[in-house]
């Protein structure tokens, strides 16, 4: 899981207290199964008379066909076109006109879309995201204007951005032979031939009700939310599944790589260093928290190593940080990242970055950085970032990678289980410079 998706989970238990009974710190969670398959997640929150209705699909931009890469990213905007039921734009129009919000998003691991309106609406909400996810219509005229407006996309958020090439590029190196190194978007030059007949076989095999989760947060009832689902989602008829996904998989690194990005563009240089690492998903007892816990010591806090002696004490950076990226289905990444201050040389901060992990490496880390580190997350998350919203998001964003609601209740015990060697331990095993990618991004010279 992320280091955000993790805080978020505090946050909801902290939440929790005033969300179900006092004498049962749990919260109160009520999942349902449908004949075809279709899940439904309630999480009832009747602080505010709101409600969050969130579709989720276990499909991402892992999942893109080889040659067709960004059709589920694709596919996000053409279930907003219209179906054999509604016209093109009704169901986007339905929730403005009662103030509601909306929006969808695409991660290399599930797509999902969602709207937070009145508890009135929900009827509503799940009639018209249940129709689209069968009966969307596609034609050509549809189609091939929505391509142009991803190649527009892309062009703006990846190609006319330097950190954003490079990333590209660095992640492709990190996770050699796995869909995970396709960006979400997609590359521009499969972009420019997807066709509509792949969007329709997309459609077909994955947005079907035994590959969704529904979750709903806010103010409902578990059983008559049970009664909507079922007069809505559980009228679809589910096709036969298709086996089981096979992903190819990335062979064991033996070799350091580093990419050079230079463009004239580039005003702030960077460094950052990779490693792969497995991710809550698919590693072993205790290492996914170890790894959290060890990014919060190295860099994710106001106390952090890297804060302490690069930024405030050296002087060599505007920032240094690590990160754990441990939110999918298979392996996934740790790493650390440096920005200079002024006009110190990107080899100097570098130099300094690899001298604190050569440090961690070498004396490992102590029991106040440990249990700082848990008190990073057990007490500094600000409610702010509690939302209905937050909820289904984080409760959809685990299911969808094969996680389970018993990940949220036991994870807060797993945490305070871990150990000054437990952290070590994942430090030896995982941070092997030999086996990384680093990424240099700089202006270009003359």
């Amino acid at each position: 899981m992320h280091r955000l998706l993790l805080s978020l989970i505090f946050v909801f238990f902290t939440a929790s207290n005033a969300i179900s009974n006092e004498n049962d710190p749990k919260p109160n969670i009520t999942e349902f199964t449908l004949e075809n398959g279709l899940r439904l997640v309630v999480i009832p929150d009747r602080r505010a008379p709101v409600v969050t209705h969130m579709a989720w699909y276990k499909v991402g931009s892992a999942d893109d066909p080889q040659g067709s890469s960004g059709i589920a990213h694709f596919f996000e905007h053409l279930m907003f076109k219209g179906t054999s039921t509604y016209k093109d734009g009704e169901f986007s129009s339905a929730v403005s006109a009662i103030g509601g919000q909306e929006n969808a998003f695409t991660s290399w691991d599930y797509t999902a879309y969602y709207q937070k309106v009145s508890p009135l609406a929900l009827a509503d909400m799940m009639k018209f995201e249940a129709d689209r996810m069968r009966n969307l219509v596609l034609t050509e005229e549809l189609f091939l204007p929505e391509r142009d407006v991803i190649l527009e996309e892309r062009s703006g958020r990846v190609d006319r951005s330097p950190s954003a090439i490079l990333s590209e590029f660095s992640r492709a190196a990190l996770h050699v032979n796995h869909p995970y190194a396709i960006p979400i978007i997609g590359w521009e030059h499969e972009i420019a031939k997807l066709k509509m007949v792949d969007a329709i076989a997309f459609y077909e095999k994955w947005y079907q009700p035994w590959n969704a989760i529904i979750v709903v947060a806010g103010d409902v009832d578990p059983q008559e939310t049970l009664k909507l689902a079922k007069a809505t989602y559980g009228k679809i008829i589910a096709t036969t599944k298709p086996s089981e996904r096979e992903w190819t998989s990335s062979p064991s690194s033996v070799v350091a790589q580093t990419l050079e990005y230079k463009d004239e563009r580039v005003t702030q240089p960077s460094w950052q260093r990779a490693f792969r690492a497995p991710s809550y998903s698919i590693a072993q007892e205790g290492e996914a928290e170890a790894l959290d816990l060890l990014s919060t010591i190295m860099g994710g806090s106001a106390t952090s190593r890297f804060q302490k002696e690069i930024v405030l004490e050296q002087e060599l950076a505007t920032a240094a940080g690590a990160f754990y990226q441990g939110s999918s289905r298979d392996m996934s990444s740790f790493g650390f990242y440096a920005v200079p201050r002024g006009d110190t040389k990107l080899e100097d901060v570098a130099k300094a970055v690899e001298a604190q992990v050569d440090k961690l490496l070498k004396d490992g880390v102590t029991q106040e950085e440990l249990d700082r580190a848990r008190q990073v997350y057990l007490k500094t998350i600000i409610f702010s970032q509690d939302s209905q919203i937050t909820l289904a998001r984080i409760f959809g964003s685990v299911l969808t990678i094969g996680g389970s609601v018993d990940d949220f209740t036991s994870w807060p015990d797993r945490l305070r289980k871990v150990t000054v060697e437990d952290i070590n331990k994942v430090a030896r095993k995982y941070l092997d410079r030999n086996r990384s990618i680093t990424s240099r991004l700089l202006p270009k010279e003359g």
